[in-house]
């Protein structure tokens, strides 16, 4: 039984019962199954609705899928390929090195776009360099100054 039907069973069964309207109970009876009746419209006016954009919905992503399809000319099998190329680039792509800055001690993180010979310090403004040359994983005190500069110490 839908929801409607319920409802109009149950004001059926009210009106069934011969109850006395103008008595404060029969009153109570009559505006709840009217209640009920109300609201069983619009729970069935919001199903209705709900269902249309769920059919609406699924045509949008369809079209879209369609749209993607010929903007990207890519199909599932060539995205499942380039996933796993795309995870082996990000895995070369990610050197970072840090440094740590003679003068005031901080960690300066730095990638292969910045030239380790001419590092400046964010927190002080040194210059100063790491010639680790990009060999070692992670710089320490003892590999990012040169020479001239650990004789200074």
């Amino acid at each position: 039984m839908k929801i409607t039907e319920k409802a109009a069973y149950l004001k059926g069964l009210i009106e069934g019962m011969n109850l006395d309207l103008s008595t404060p109970t029969g009153k109570l009876f009559g505006e709840i199954t009217d209640l009920i009746g109300e609201m069983a419209e619009e729970i069935k006016k919001l199903a209705d609705n709900a269902k249309s954009l769920r059919e609406y919905v699924e045509e949008l992503d369809e079209d879209l899928a369609d749209v993607e399809d010929d903007l990207y000319d890519i199909d599932e099998d060539d995205e499942d390929d380039e996933d796993d190329e795309d995870d082996d680039e990000d895995d070369d792509e990610a050197n970072f090195y840090e440094a740590t800055c003679p003068s005031c001690g901080e960690v300066v993180c730095f990638d292969d776009s910045l030239d380790p010979e001419s590092i400046v310090c964010p927190a002080c403004g040194e210059k100063f360099s790491c010639v680790c040359d990009g060999e070692c994983e992670n710089c320490d005190e003892e590999c990012d100054l040169d020479d001239d500069e650990k004789d200074d110490e």
